[in-house]
């Protein structure tokens, strides 16, 4: 028996082991969303693989008669409408575990650089420079000594809690969902305002969902403290810039690390450029070897939702599109 020859659209990147195993198997077609045979070749798709900045719509599906799945190479489906694809019986796969050591890495990477000042002695110096580098650097407070705070104990959040505690942190977290305490990495749970109260570093790790939007606004940010750290490798519109950006001027102790912006790339108007207690970074938490290696493993559900078998990773709808609002995870 023949296997079936299916047209499998890649719209971005792929690691090349994997694009070669699909495309083994597979008619493997390279075509960015905006290019203008894309329509053309989307016609005659069975499968679409993406990444970040393709927008799988109603209207793309509609463009897509023959196509029986939607692979995100990532985590996060909020470029894709699951609802859209499952009225139409697409299958969603994605990566679930792909970038979280990546980004638990970054998240304290961030922590250390803002809490942990220091500084490369290039050329000598004489011993009063050498006090006054000393003197300068000391670090106002190490990590067993602050209180670390997570919005959504998911997949990132759980494993932030987990190496806070080996590290000595008085570890917080709040979630909309009743996580159970043997899941909980020995975090805290606690309501929202006592969250954003307590926390002296905050770290966003929440979902996509439009109830999310603007989940950190003005009324938020009057809530914590003067010198927190604010870090957010989720979502860009999670938090509301302009009020971010009026809270950081007004305490100028405060520090935001922010890696996810809306939109991506940042806009010259930004509110937050040239403050000098934000620090953006150009969504790169997850982008290791290893990290985008392990992403572009959804390939292989691909070939399975094709060959008519069920994936490891299907990304269902979520509560909110049957009338649920504003989890995060």
């Amino acid at each position: 028996m023949t296997t079936p020859l299916f047209n499998v659209i890649q719209t971005e990147h792929l690691d090349a082991a994997a694009a070669a195993w699909l495309a083994e198997r597979v008619n493997l077609l390279v075509c960015p969303h905006d290019d203008p045979a894309f329509a053309a070749r989307l016609a005659e798709a069975h499968g679409l693989v993406v990444r970040t900045y393709t927008r799988v719509n109603a209207a793309l599906l509609d463009r897509a008669p023959r196509l029986r799945v939607v692979a995100r190479a990532g985590v996060g489906v909020d470029n894709i409408d699951l609802r859209a694809c499952a009225q139409r019986g697409v299958v969603v796969v994605n990566a679930p575990d792909a970038n979280t050591e990546a980004v638990v890495e970054f998240v304290f990477a961030e922590m250390l650089d803002a809490l942990r000042p220091r500084r490369r002695v290039r050329q000598a110096v004489d011993a009063a420079q050498w006090r006054r580098w000393r003197d300068e650097l000391e670090a106002e407070r190490q990590l067993d000594e602050i209180t670390l705070g997570i919005l959504g104990l998911g997949r990132i959040g759980r494993r932030i809690a987990t190496v806070g505690r080996a590290l000595g942190m008085a570890t917080i977290y709040h979630d909309l969902l009743d996580i159970p305490p043997a899941q909980r990495s020995g975090a805290e749970p606690v309501d929202r305002a006592t969250l954003l109260r307590a926390a002296d570093v905050l770290t966003i790790h929440v979902d996509g969902r439009p109830g999310n939007r603007n989940l950190i606004g003005e009324r938020e940010l009057a809530m914590m403290r003067g010198g927190v750290l604010l870090i957010n490798t989720s979502r860009g519109f999670v938090i509301d810039p302009t009020a971010l950006a009026t809270f950081l001027a007004a305490h100028p102790r405060a520090e935001a690390r922010l890696d996810v912006h809306e939109p991506e790339p940042i806009a010259a108007d930004s509110p937050l450029l040239r403050l000098p207690n934000a620090h953006l970074t150009p969504h790169v938490a997850g982008r290791t070897r290893s990290a985008m290696r392990r992403m572009s493993d959804v390939v292989y559900d691909v070939w399975e939702v094709l060959c008519g078998r069920e994936p490891r990773h299907p990304v269902e709808e979520p509560p909110e599109a049957a009338g649920e609002s504003g989890r995060h995870r």
